[in-house]
């Protein structure tokens, strides 16, 4: 499968400023060594990695559809399935990941297949929630298409729920945002529905 990243590798090596000096007073803090041998790197690295992390706040929805907004005839459903997120979360800033799936009705344009996961990682690389994350990524599409309606559905694993709190390692969490025909047609939500539970039941 073909991956198309919104992250350049130049956006990976970039440090967030001031961030290599807070992680080492945090490493301290929590009653470690930063001078010990295994982590004199670690403040650079987590500085380059939260830089990476973080890159949707320095990206546009501009930046993530570029140019693929295309004229185009037709009014069938298009669904992209099985786009991989990786976020992190704003109340105890630990990761959550999962998988989004989107579709829209295309109302004269249509927008290229790479850049749904462009645009989903726009929204996912912040401090985010599930649930602003899928109407994000809903409003984005109607916002660069205006299409007859859009539906996103996520599915989420929170690490703030598995690794602390009621540590429930096999919960997941299903967020869905639905726009223009979507919401008032039922068949046309069903048909998104069904074809998505048809991808779950698959795995």
């Amino acid at each position: 499968m073909t991956v198309y990243p919104l992250i350049s590798a130049a956006d990976e090596k970039q440090e967030v400023p001031g961030l290599s000096g807070l992680t080492h007073d945090w490493l301290s803090a929590i009653g470690e060594d930063p001078e010990r041998e295994g982590l004199l790197k670690t403040p650079h690295r987590v500085a380059k990695a939260w830089g990476f992390l973080t890159a949707g706040y320095t990206k546009t929805l501009h930046d993530a559809a570029g140019d693929a907004v295309f004229e185009a005839e037709g009014s069938e459903m298009v669904l992209v399935k099985d786009i991989e997120f990786y976020s992190m979360c704003e109340h105890h800033m630990l990761p959550f990941y999962g998988r989004a799936h989107i579709a829209y009705i295309p109302d004269g344009k249509i927008l290229g297949l790479s850049k749904f996961a462009r645009i989903v990682d726009l929204y996912s690389r912040r401090l985010q929630v599930q649930e602003r994350i899928t109407a994000q990524i809903a409003d984005a599409v109607e916002e660069l298409l205006a299409p007859q309606g859009v539906a996103v559905m996520m599915e989420g694993t929170h690490l703030c729920m598995a690794m602390r709190g009621v540590q429930k390692q096999n919960s997941s969490t299903s967020t869905s945002a639905m726009r223009g025909v979507f919401r008032d047609d039922s068949r046309t939500r069903a048909e998104f529905m069904s074809a998505v539970q048809q991808t779950l039941r698959s795995r």
